[in-house]
Order: C-alpha cells, then structure tokens, then sequence
C-alpha cells in the first residue's frame, strides 16, 4: 500500500467527513474519493460507510491502527519550495498563424503559378 493513500485515510478518519479531509490535506474532493476507493480495492473491503454520517466500517477501525503505526514510522514527504517571485518576463507569441481553410490560399504565402 503506498503511504500516500494511508495518510490520505488516516486524515479521513480522524475528521469523518469527506470535504473538510480534502481541505486539511489540500487535494481536491475528488481526488479524495478516488484515493480511499484504490485503498479498498486493495483491501478488498469496503473501508468507510458513505450514506449518512460518514464512520468506518470494522475492517476500516482494523486498518486504521495498522496505517497509524506506517505513516508514523514513514519519513515526512518532502513539500517542494515555492517558486519564487518576479523573474524574467517572457513575450506573448500570440496564436501564431490562422488556421487553412479548405478551397483558400494559405495565408501568408504567395500563390505559385504554373
């Protein structure tokens, strides 16, 4: 199991709700969703009850135990330094040339007699 996945659970699991877990980890709703579905694919259990409040199941109480001690002896992710400010200004290009048209001259371009 990748440890991202665990950590991404185990954040779930301490807030019960789906939206505030997206916004603690700062990933979209759905990229959430789809995180806990790849953890119960390779669990091969349903891990979190969805209708109503959102808990666990009792395979997912089990799995929460054994992701804390992972994501706990796992080393923190290395966060990237943001960019920083200012720096070289690039021109605008444009869109280039127009686009051909069926039955036209291309722009830009003599037409070749014969």
């Amino acid at each position: 199991m990748k440890i991202s996945l665990l950590r991404r659970f185990v954040v779930l699991a301490e807030e019960l709700h789906f939206p505030r877990a997206a916004e603690k980890l700062g990933i979209p709703l759905a990229s959430l969703y789809t995180s806990i579905d790849k953890l119960e694919a390779e669990v091969g259990h349903p891990i979190v009850h969805r209708e109503g409040p959102t808990r666990l199941t009792h395979v997912g109480e089990l799995l929460l135990v054994e992701a804390k001690a992972e994501v706990a002896a796992a080393p923190e992710p290395v966060r990237n330094a943001p960019a920083p400010a200012g720096g070289k200004a690039k021109a605008s290009k444009g869109k280039g040339r127009a686009p051909a048209v069926k039955g036209q001259p291309k722009p830009y371009k003599k037409r070749q007699g014969r």
